[in-house]
């Protein structure tokens, strides 16, 4: 028999998602609407396709190139960045663990929002470090409290979102900049911004990339639609982004991936084209939410936070209703926040559904 860490023993099997896909399993049918996991239902454009479908036919054979070295000059001249501040990964994610395992040991104290992103907390419980939570603020993470968390517990690590997920709302950036600031010389701020791509550029701070106590993510599976190609990105310091160097999969980046990543990157008209259309679904979802007389939050991503009216078994049930008749969405995990369900932009087709769906599982 393995003889298994301590941390291993401790930890539960749950996992911080259940997909669709087991969902889909269980309920024995697939669903109408796939609205649960902020994937863009959208795709890639058509050149990102073709240039997938050319290195499949010619490169497939081959590992991808365990530098990222095209993507990250790429990515360089977008940034306005060095490619040695410049780290690729298999999406957010991936990249998450591993600034976890660089930082985190036993009982290194690491503050977040409760409520917020989960796959975090489920890299931090992984290596053994204590999680402190602080409360949202009229759905937004609130800076002051996170602040005073670091600078009580000591705190090495502390985790924010914006725009944030699973609200949508977002902090301007010169509240994060100030924020920043004001950490202690020996506490990393990780800034996932997996939706900036979706928000007003006042929301976007603006960092010294040679500013030591920030590292920011971001990603190509929401406004490139590559959610399942698995590749992200992650720029700082240039010596934080060299030590993932030591722990990180070198190989772990496919080449289908690459090649998909750097062609989005190219066709800035599909993008623009992508924020439109986001911005058209969310207002027909506000629409949807008003005319069943619910409040919806406004989004600076491409979901949609819905105020069911109650508590969250009441919204829970919704949710499960939306569900049993083949909507797949979901919700935040904890109070007050759990008032709510969370909705992914869609196609016409899609938010039709939803919307006729809407009416049967309000009860």
């Amino acid at each position: 028999m393995p003889s298994y860490t301590n941390i291993i023993k401790k930890l539960s099997s749950d996992v911080p998602f259940v997909g669709p896909e087991t969902q889909e399993r269980k309920l024995g049918k697939k669903f109408k609407s796939r609205l649960g996991a902020n994937e863009s239902v959208f795709g890639p454009s058509e050149n990102v396709i073709n240039a997938m479908k050319t290195c499949i036919a010619n490169d497939i054979w081959k590992y991808g190139d365990p530098e990222n070295f095209d993507l990250k000059v790429a990515l360089s001249k977008k940034l306005k960045v060095s490619i040695k501040n410049i780290i690729i990964g298999e999406g957010i994610d991936a990249l998450l663990g591993y600034l976890v395992r660089l930082l985190v040991k036993t009982n290194t104290k690491v503050i977040t929002s409760l409520g917020a992103y989960p796959t975090f907390n489920y890299h931090v419980n992984a290596s053994g470090g204590k999680l402190i939570f602080v409360p949202y603020s009229n759905d937004h993470e609130n800076l002051d409290t996170l602040l005073e968390a670091v600078k009580k517990n000591n705190a090495k690590l502390v985790y924010l979102a914006n725009p944030d997920n699973p609200m949508g709302t977002a902090i301007e950036g010169t509240k994060i900049y100030d924020f920043i600031k004001n950490l202690p010389e020996d506490c990393l701020l990780c800034l996932d911004e997996a939706y900036s791509d979706f928000a007003p550029i006042r929301y976007i701070p603006d960092i010294d990339i040679n500013d030591e106590k920030v590292i920011r993510f971001r990603t190509f599976s929401k406004a490139y639609g590559l959610a399942g190609a698995r590749i992200g990105y992650a720029f700082g310091e240039e010596n934080l982004i060299r030590n993932f160097d030591k722990i990180r999969n070198h190989f772990g980046v496919n080449r289908v991936a690459q090649c998909g990543a750097l062609a989005s990157l190219n066709d800035k008209k599909y993008l623009n084209n992508i924020l439109k259309n986001v911005e058209l679904a969310k207002s027909k979802i506000y629409k949807i939410s008003e005319i069943n007389n619910l409040t919806y939050i406004k989004s600076y991503t491409n979901f949609v936070a819905i105020d069911c009216g109650k508590n969250g078994e009441y919204a829970k049930k919704v949710m499960e209703n939306l569900i049993n008749l083949g909507v797949f969405i979901r919700m935040p995990s904890v109070a007050p926040l759990n008032r709510c369900i969370r909705l992914t932009v869609g196609n016409d087709l899609d938010l039709d559904y939803f919307a006729a769906s809407l009416k049967r599982a309000l009860w």
